[in-house]
């Protein structure tokens, strides 16, 4: 009898299932990544890593900024500090720090999944009522979810900027240089100018082209990617207006 050839075993390759696989292709293969969350969808994990991300940037806000310069520069870009003597500039902001810090913190545990919801609420009205498809609510969440890791680079930045930035320059309104607001002196720029470039965030424009594939993926390409961009991008140009407007009016 000869003897017996045994393969040697193929070693297993990462399932496209994983989270670990889908976070990685989200940023290098959206198309077949959204794909597959479409086919198996799932949210838990990367809602859980986006909360956890907006967590620590809210904590280290508060650790090295503190509330209560927050709220000092917040005011003073506003305008409103000069409209008051330095007295009451510290009552105002001694009274509001420790309020500020309990709604920084509840927003860093809410803030995500409550953007995530809205956002995949709206695509579901996109895809289901405006171009007629039948995605169910799940595959739209959680390719919202998996769009929204890409926003993950915008609080590593934020972190950045926290430790090795000046504290005294730090702006609240525009904490990361994602957005051109970033780049502006708020006090000398006019605040319809500044409410529109605060407005437009790179990293922004990134998430809602990812879940507009996603979306897409989802409706089984009934619905195109680029029809759902521009139709997210006619609801971000109103919000923008209307924040100019109330920016004027103010």
């Amino acid at each position: 009898m000869g003897d017996t050839m045994i393969a040697p075993p193929v070693p297993e390759e990462p399932s496209e299932d994983s989270f670990f696989s889908r976070a990685v292709g989200v940023f290098i293969s959206p198309g077949h990544t959204f794909a597959s969350i479409a086919r198996r969808p799932d949210f838990l994990a990367p809602l859980i890593v986006g909360i956890v991300g907006s967590i620590v940037l809210v904590e280290v806000m508060l650790q090295k900024i503190g509330a209560g310069r927050i709220i000092r520069q917040s005011l003073e870009i506003s305008g409103k500090a000069a409209q008051m003597t330095p007295e009451q500039l510290d009552q105002t902001v001694n009274r509001a720090a420790t309020f500020t810090a309990i709604i920084m913190r509840v927003a860093g545990v809410l803030g995500v999944p409550l953007f995530v919801l809205i956002i995949a609420a709206v695509g579901l009205f996109i895809v289901n009522v405006l171009f007629g498809a039948s995605a169910n609510f799940k595959a739209c969440f959680s390719v919202v979810t998996y769009a929204n890791l890409v926003l993950l680079v915008g609080v590593l930045l934020g972190l950045v900027v926290v430790f090795f930035g000046d504290v005294e320059q730090f702006n609240p309104e525009n904490p990361v240089p994602t957005t051109v607001g970033f780049f502006l002196n708020p006090r000398e720029t006019s605040k319809v100018l500044y409410a529109v470039a605060s407005s437009f965030d790179i990293l922004r424009v990134w998430f809602i082209a990812l879940s507009s594939i996603g979306l897409s993926a989802a409706t089984g390409k009934k619905a195109g990617t680029t029809a759902i961009f521009f139709s997210y991008l006619g609801l971000w140009i109103l919000i923008v207006l209307g924040k100019a407007g109330w920016a004027a009016m103010m």
